[in-house]
């Protein structure tokens, strides 16, 4: 380094088994070892970036031409990096399963049913360094099986299994319960007119709404300008005492410290008992707003979001929702009314008519439009005591180490509105 530059170093890195699924058969397979480094050179309050594969060319070059580059670029009066280091190191390891005995797994509960879906696992690495000593390391051992039974026409059943320690009894009692579903399906269909109606979101239902909710509801510069989806909370508007959602970065799997250095508390409460509290403040807000930053990404956006368990055992869902619809996935989601905290969206794969506690009828896709004030406030009866792991399953680039663990969700209200 010359004299007043600064070096910051960011790797995003995996060692990853991958198998897709279709027709109950595997179509793809591989593995994939990868590594990339992100290079921000700073000087004098400028900056510029580079992305580097660790293979290949020398960094050395890199380096030249961001220094080459600063001379023509302007001051950035947002910037602000760790300047104290902080070191830290995370080694998480699991109990995966050979990506060959997984397939066999799969395969063999699936029998003759359309299987489709991926897998994804292995470990994932994040790595921070800068040239002021401060050297941090996160590493964890993960799996993502994402998949679906499909039947003649538009019936279809999701589900998912994913975590740190496999277990091939949780994956068959998963597919022994989807097999369960696609009978019904094959049942005519009920039609329901538009209306409210008893409900229960299973986890990954509220999981489309929570994930909506990520996109500047606890964003502290979505607050300050008055963006937030979660506007009315901030003029003292409240929901359930049984909502609460933490940024939980000690249980998630996205690792414990951000590109510009700064480390990430185990956890961030964000509502507390239906109450709004702490936002997510990025290095960048923390500077235009005069605040700490508490690091958050430059997005704002959670990484491990949580929400707190309910006292519904998840065997009992269908006596306690008795007569209403059971809603497995949600999909299409978008605000109808952002300031109002109103989303719309269309139920997807399997829903259900439950009566007097028993599944009776499949359900064709419906609009819901509804606010997160009645979904998760007045509305809301109970939320399960089990909570399931939903890592996102994006892999466009590297896999995504951003996750929710959440619970189903009892509401004695739902908007359909067609």
């Amino acid at each position: 380094m010359r004299a007043r530059e600064t070096l910051l170093c960011n790797l995003s890195a995996e060692r990853s088994d991958f198998v897709r699924f279709n027709h109950g058969r595997v179509r793809q397979a591989g593995s994939v070892s990868q590594g990339y480094l992100d290079l921000r050179l700073i000087r004098d309050r400028r900056q510029a970036t580079a992305t580097v594969p660790l293979e290949g060319k020398a960094h050395e070059d890199v380096l030249r031409a961001l220094r080459d580059s600063l001379d023509g670029l302007p001051e950035d009066p947002w910037l602000l990096v760790n300047e104290e280091p902080q070191s830290s190191e995370s080694v998480r390891r699991g109990a995966l399963l050979a990506s060959q005995d997984i397939v066999d797994v799969a395969l063999e509960k699936s029998g003759k049913l359309d299987f489709v879906g991926i897998y994804a696992g292995g470990a994932q690495m994040r790595g921070f360094a800068n040239s002021l000593g401060q050297r941090n390391w996160h590493e964890v051992d993960s799996f993502n099986f994402d998949f679906s039974l499909h039947g003649g026409g538009d019936r279809a059943v999701k589900s998912g299994y994913a975590g740190f320690e496999w277990d091939a009894k949780v994956l068959a009692k998963k597919i022994s319960s989807m097999e369960e579903e696609m009978k019904v399906l094959e049942q005519p269909q009920k039609q329901i007119a538009p209306g409210e109606y008893r409900a229960y979101l299973a986890p990954r239902a509220l999981g489309e709404i929570t994930g909506l909710l990520n996109w500047g509801g606890y964003s502290v510069r979505a607050q300050k300008t008055r963006q937030s989806p979660l506007l009315r909370m901030q003029e003292g508007a409240r929901l359930s005492p049984k909502a609460t959602l933490r940024e939980n970065t000690a249980g998630g799997i996205a690792p414990g410290f951000q590109g510009h250095g700064f480390l990430k508390p185990d956890q961030v409460v964000l509502i507390e008992k239906g109450v709004l509290r702490d936002a997510l403040v990025s290095p960048r807000s923390a500077k235009e707003y005069g605040l700490e930053t508490n690091g958050a990404v430059g997005s704002e956006m959670t990484s491990s979001l949580d929400m707190a368990e309910g006292s519904l055992a998840e065997k009992e869902v269908l006596a306690a929702l008795d007569t209403g619809l059971y809603v497995s996935n949600l999909w299409y989601l978008n605000f109808s009314d952002r300031p109002a905290g109103r989303i719309t969206g269309m139920t997807r794969f399997a829903t259900f008519w439950v009566e007097g506690g028993r599944v009776v009828a499949p359900v064709a896709a419906m609009r819901f439009d509804d606010s997160i004030y009645r979904v998760l406030g007045e509305n809301l009866v109970d939320l399960t005591k089990e909570r399931e792991l939903l890592p996102d399953p994006s892999t466009y680039g590297a896999r995504s180490t951003a996750s929710e663990r959440l619970p189903g969700a009892l509401l004695r209200a739902f908007r359909f509105t067609l």
